[in-house]
């Protein structure tokens, strides 16, 4: 039996992924998903539940009246804004459905090989025309890469809708965070200009391009934490491109959003965050014990820099050219 020197490591991108899939007993639908992810940062599948079309047809109609329409199509829609319901799932089953799909978050712990939780759901009525950028600035954890997306649609998504754009392979590069690009969780504006700048060279210096997801209802895409993504140009304000993304965390990490962190400074934003399907909080952890409360305490410095990490959905959103 292969015993696996770096358990701190996703299994999915671990330099041991053929001794760790050889041995365990997945299934050779989720060996395929694996490797797909291993190569490419991204899978796509069919959404695991027979009665998807009516989920998603309930969705669509009980939070239709929740977007503000009107300003969009009159301001946002030019200014390359977004409509976005941050954790619909506390007030509609059929959101909370999704997210706690059981053989998706098997599908997951399963390429992992730690088990996985949702902790947010984002539901999007038309495209984020979002700048491209990596989950695992947004939502980070130690060790690293215990993260990952699935966006699933709830309807056919067309090239005028602004469809999920991805750089294939991306996540296969290093972790930045502040000391690399040398900025300090302090300086906020420079902070959010730097990642845009760093992550635009990146795509620049590796001449990789870009692939757009125009999926039929029901595909839904699962994603690395350090995959370039966001949301192409939506051409056609008319056009809808209804969907919901479910980020999942893996137990037993310390979770936190480097951004607003200076480690070496003594600074660190933990994320206090509750599993969707059990509705209680989880503890971070390090290294198979608990994170003391008193330290996470300490090191987010202020009430106000905690609550920051409590309720940051998105710290970089649109940067400047």
């Amino acid at each position: 039996m292969f015993e696996n020197p770096l358990p701190g490591v996703p299994a999915v991108e671990s330099p041991f992924f053929d001794a760790i899939f050889r041995n365990s007993q997945v299934d050779e639908h989720t060996l395929s998903i694996a490797k797909q992810l291993r190569e490419d940062g991204f899978a796509v599948i069919e959404f695991p539940d027979d009665e998807f079309d009516r989920i998603a047809d309930e969705i669509r109609h009980d939070l239709h009246g929740r977007y503000d329409w009107e300003h969009w199509r009159a301001t946002g829609y030019e200014a390359g804004d977004s409509l976005r319901l941050q954790d619909a799932f506390k007030f509609n089953e059929n959101v909370r459905r999704i997210a706690t799909n059981a053989k998706v978050i098997k599908l997951l712990s399963d390429v992992f090989q730690r088990q996985a939780w949702p902790f947010q759901t984002l539901n999007f009525p038309v495209g984020t025309q979002q700048h491209f950028h990596t989950d695992s600035v947004h939502f980070s954890s130690m060790p690293e890469r215990f993260m990952c997306g699935v966006w699933t649609a709830f309807e056919d998504i067309s090239q005028d809708a602004g469809p999920l754009v991805y750089y294939p392979g991306s996540h296969k590069w290093p972790i930045y965070t502040n000391e690399h690009i040398a900025v300090r969780a302090t300086d906020k504006a420079k902070t959010v200009h730097q990642y845009g700048v760093l992550w635009r060279n990146l795509v620049e210096q590796a001449g990789i391009e870009p692939q757009r997801f125009t999926p039929r209802k029901g595909q839904a895409l699962i994603w690395l934490s350090n995959l370039l993504h966001g949301g192409d140009k939506q051409s056609n304000p008319n056009a809808t491109r209804w969907s919901q993304v479910t980020h999942y965390y893996f137990e037993g990490c310390s979770y936190y959003t480097p951004p607003h962190s200076d480690p070496f400074l003594g600074r660190i934003a933990f994320r206090q965050m509750t599993n969707i399907c059990s509705g209680k909080p989880v503890e971070n952890a390090y290294s198979g014990a608990p994170v003391p409360l008193a330290f996470i305490r300490s090191a987010s410095g202020s009430a106000s820099l905690m609550g920051r990490a409590k309720t940051l959905l998105h710290p970089i959103k649109r940067f400047i050219s």
